[in-house]
């Protein structure tokens, strides 16, 4: 018994490893040639990157040191290229402290919230700078990738409002880039009320388009399906009476919410655009004794899973058993 248990396993591990070892070499070559070929041939022409990293899901922040043939210019911006597609956002360009020069830039991500209007894809990142007639342009160098931080928050994934995920990263020859994806489908919670008549729930729907939708609480053995109200582009509605999730027994009952529709995938409810790795924690919500007209005393409790997702506990008083 012990052997034929072993046996699947190893091979698994075995496949896992032959998969992972082709890309970790690859990754291995590109790095070395990156800091023994690329990097010391453009040393004295590029901007190297001391920090880079995405604040709030959406604002790329960057600070640079310019080589020492660079003089203090009039002004600078950071351009954004894409094949033919070029943004600008102004960057600040000053002296520092060992007289050396330094940048630094922000860049909103996302014509939605008043940014950047680039889509997805890579977009790589050069530094402008302009000093009377005279104009410069100097790639920005990413050696050391930002190490996300331990703790109870995480940088953000994606942007709270779009979705829309961005990323640093760097190409093979150490060139700073954006890389912009998509939103992922999901089904962003944004408020739950509770009233002794039933549940509300706001959400909107992310990276997909919703067709004539509606929810589903779902339990063990048991299905309410609940209208979903337009309440906006994207944004819905919708609310499962009390009186329908009664617990058939003792014990509690877990119900999970789902957003159906007729074509296309079935959504679990809940909170994806955060920064906080325990959101069954942090986003805590008030449980409530209930008493539904007719029906067992009950308490009830919404909640979110350590995955994020949307949960509504009901169960029976002890006096009602």
């Amino acid at each position: 018994m012990t052997t034929s248990t072993s046996g699947p396993a190893t091979g698994s591990g075995r496949a896992g490893n032959e998969r992972r070892g082709p890309r970790a070499l690859l990754s291995a070559l590109r790095l070395r040639l990156m800091l023994r070929v690329f990097v010391p041939l453009r040393k004295n022409r590029t901007a190297r990157l001391r920090y880079s990293a995405v604040l709030d899901g959406q604002t790329v922040n960057l600070h640079a040191v310019l080589p020492p043939s660079v003089p203090l210019p009039d002004r600078s911006e950071v351009v954004l290229r894409r094949r033919r597609e070029r943004h600008h956002v102004p960057a600040q360009v000053y002296r520092g402290p060992r007289g050396e020069l330094l940048m630094d830039a922000a860049i909103l991500m996302g014509a939605e919230v008043g940014g950047v209007p680039a889509g997805a894809g890579r977009w790589k990142l050069r530094l402008r700078t302009y000093t009377g007639r005279r104009s410069r342009s100097l790639a920005l160098l990413l050696l050391e990738p930002q190490v996300p931080y331990e703790g109870p928050t995480k940088p953000m994934a994606a942007s709270p409002v779009t979705g829309a995920r961005h990323r640093v990263g760097r190409t093979v020859t150490g060139t700073a880039r954006i890389v912009s994806s998509a939103p992922r489908p999901a089904v962003e919670v944004s408020k739950v009320h509770m009233a002794h008549s039933g549940v509300t729930v706001d959400f909107r729907v992310l990276g997909t388009a919703a067709h004539a939708p509606w929810v589903e609480f779902v339990a063990a053995g048991r299905r309410i399906r609940q209208p979903a109200h337009v309440l906006g582009q994207d944004a819905f509605r919708t609310v499962v009476p009390l009186d329908r999730m009664e617990p058939r027994s003792s014990r509690p009952e877990h119900w999970d919410v789902v957003l159906c529709q007729e074509a296309g995938p079935s959504l679990r409810l809940g909170r994806r655009l955060h920064d906080v790795r325990n959101p069954r924690r942090v986003f805590a919500m008030r449980s409530m004794a209930m008493a539904p007209i007719g029906r067992t005393p009950m308490i009830v409790q919404p909640r979110y899973t350590p995955a994020g997702n949307l949960r509504v506990t009901c169960t029976r008083m002890p006096e009602a058993d």
